[in-house]
């Protein structure tokens, strides 16, 4: 593994655990066991190193939803994984990292799934097709309008002025929103295996 590789990754976990405003190029270095000088060479300033984190962190989750959607018996089944993935996700990163994205890289924060703060979403619109061909999801759905709800529907989960943080369980809203919205798009084979999964 090269330098950029390692600087990175190690940069991901800190950013994520800390927050980026509490996270500096010395103790990055210092965690690292290299000097700050060598992640200058490699990234010109903290701005450049979380577009190279960003980037390395949503290629990474399109290759686990990939992963997940070949692995898996049917698509309901891909989507729970899916969402259980995702509280991981939620679990693990600091309150503080997504604060800092919104108020100090609002440059970064155009797209919701690049952003992080929805992850694991960006393929809807290949899950919808395939849960259609496998007689899970109606044949009548509009595949470019559901996935734009589906969009929405996170977007909303995760809106803290809608369901803030010390009354809501980001987790609960997440799950409850976006199952219940499958049940609308599905069929009967659909149901029961979304039925089937939940109580899992």
């Amino acid at each position: 593994m090269d330098y950029r590789q390692k600087i990175i990754e190690e940069g991901a976990t800190m950013f994520r655990t800390y927050g980026i405003r509490a996270v500096t190029m010395d103790m990055l270095a210092s965690q690292l066991g290299i000097s700050k000088r060598t992640i200058y060479e490699v990234f010109s300033d903290k701005d450049e190193l979380l577009k190279g984190v960003l980037a390395w962190m949503l290629e990474r989750q399109r290759d686990l939803m990939g992963r997940i959607l070949g692995e898996s018996d049917n698509v309901i089944e891909a989507i729970f994984k899916m969402l259980d993935m995702m509280m991981d996700h939620f679990h693990k990163m600091s309150p503080a990292f997504q604060m800092d994205m919104k108020r100090l890289h609002r440059e970064m924060w155009k797209d919701p799934v690049e952003s992080f703060d929805l992850p694991y979403f960006s393929n809807n619109a290949d899950i919808l097709k395939r849960g259609i061909e496998e007689g899970v999801f109606r044949g009548d759905i509009d595949v470019e309008i559901t996935n734009k709800c589906l969009l929405e529907v996170a977007r909303v989960t995760n809106d803290r002025n809608v369901f803030p943080p010390d009354y809501f369980e980001n987790k609960d809203v997440v799950r409850s929103f976006y199952i219940n919205y499958l049940r609308g798009i599905s069929t009967q084979k659909g149901l029961d295996l979304i039925n089937f999964y939940e109580k899992k």
